[in-house]
């Protein structure tokens, strides 16, 4: 029998990744990822794609990456099938469900980078760590039958560990026969820049600006976090985060071990962690004050109001649920302040957005956008697909992949739900 492949949702959109590898009756989910444009109140089952069959036993789900547009449906799955994913992956999820206030109960199998296992009887999976905006990334090899498929997940090769992913440029997995790809950034102009160089960028922004620089990023987004810590540090000021922040980072070194100890963490000497009314109570309800009471712990802990004092010091995390708090508590953006958003631009369309761009309008303050992709360039993908060489390339995780995909050599275009025999 031949192993078939079934895209059930990601051909045409970018998030909501489910993909199906089965061979002789037994099967493999990678990821199970929320729809971007689904409802936040929504039932979850209701978002599993139809054409996956929940009444088959599958052998193992593996979730390449702590973003929810890659694990978020993993709850509605049956309770049998056994979830995977590495372990910095797996505290960060169970972290945003506790926030969310959406615990998640199910249980992990963690894999070890580059170590391959066995996922059910069939299927031999090795995770190869690689570089993108969520911390714990990985692309899978998976062999079956006698058959190899790598799957990309979401990479990319600008970002502080591009080394892992250039190195499986220089030297490819061998005999892969079929590679599904992502293409998020195929038929865009994206800024690709360095993380280094957006760290040289910001510390400028930092030194020439008289009052306090806000920047919007994502906490998990953990390179863009050392980032602005490495870039304060350059220009003497101090990274103001919040408790979220603090809770990933500290979340992050204790799952990671070793292998985060370079992590930044709320002791460091360029950190503070600001200590908002609202959040503080959410941390409460989601039954995480301990965090809280850790960051008041190192002494590093401050409330917002210390954020007006020594404007010239701050760099502070902004987004939209904290600006009534920093209102509150007088830290009012003023023309001697700055302000970055540093996440896809698409983001200042949205409600959150809107409150964060007319917050800073109102205070006259100028914006200095500084920012990269998450994703690989469009170059980066043709060249990662090449250096593979495998003669069957499926495309997800992409909306102009029939646009701007004909330099892909051997790429076969896929229907959600419609089984490829590989």
């Amino acid at each position: 029998m031949t192993v078939t492949l079934t895209v059930h949702r990601s051909a045409h959109e970018i998030g909501g990744n489910c993909i199906e590898l089965a061979w002789r009756g037994h099967r493999l989910l990678l990821d199970a990822g929320r729809p971007l444009d689904a409802p936040d109140k929504c039932d979850d089952r209701l978002l599993l794609p139809s054409s996956l069959d929940l009444s088959s036993p599958v052998d193992a789900v593996l979730l390449s990456h702590p973003h929810a547009d890659h694990w978020g449906l993993a709850q509605a799955l049956p309770e049998a099938w056994p979830l995977w994913t590495g372990a910095g992956s797996a505290a960060l999820i169970r972290l945003t469900g506790d926030v969310l206030g959406r615990p998640v109960g199910r249980k992990f199998h963690i894999w070890t980078a580059w170590k391959p296992f066995w996922a059910g009887v069939p299927f031999y999976v090795t995770p190869l760590l690689i570089d993108h905006s969520a911390c714990d990334a990985y692309m899978l090899r998976i062999d079956v039958g006698d058959r190899s498929v790598l799957y990309s997940g979401d990479f990319r090769l600008h970002g502080r560990k591009g080394h892992l992913t250039r190195r499986l440029i220089e030297q490819p997995p061998k005999g892969i026969d079929a590679l599904v790809i992502e293409g998020t950034n195929l038929g865009t102009h994206k800024p690709h820049a360095s993380e280094s160089a957006l760290e040289d960028e910001f510390a400028a922004l930092f030194r020439r600006t008289v009052g306090r620089v806000f920047v919007a990023w994502s906490a998990q987004n953990l390179d863009r976090t050392v980032t602005l810590m490495r870039a304060c540090k350059k220009a003497g000021r101090r990274l103001a985060v919040d408790v979220y922040t603090a809770d990933v980072l500290m979340t992050l070194r204790e799952a990671l071990g070793e292998a985060g100890s370079g992590i930044p963490q709320p002791d460091w000497a360029e950190v503070r962690v600001i200590v908002t009314r609202r959040l503080a109570a959410a941390y409460e309800r989601a039954g995480r004050a301990h965090i809280i009471e850790a960051a008041k712990a190192t002494g590093h802990a401050r409330s917002a109001a210390d954020l007006r004092r020594d404007p010239g010091h701050w760099v502070i995390m902004t987004r939209a649920s904290l600006l009534g708090d920093y209102q509150a508590k007088g830290v009012i953006p003023t023309p001697a302040d700055a302000w970055s958003f540093s996440m896809w631009h698409g983001y200042l369309a949205a409600r959150h957005g809107q409150e964060i761009e007319a917050w800073f309008d109102a205070g006259g303050t100028p914006a200095h956008h500084v920012h990269t992709s998450g994703h690989a360039s469009p170059s980066d993908l043709q060249a990662f697909a090449e250096a593979v060489g495998a003669p069957t390339v499926v495309p997800v995780h992409g909306t102009a992949w029939a646009s701007h995909g004909k330099g892909f050599r051997g790429l076969v275009a896929v229907e959600d739900g419609v089984p490829l025999s590989l």
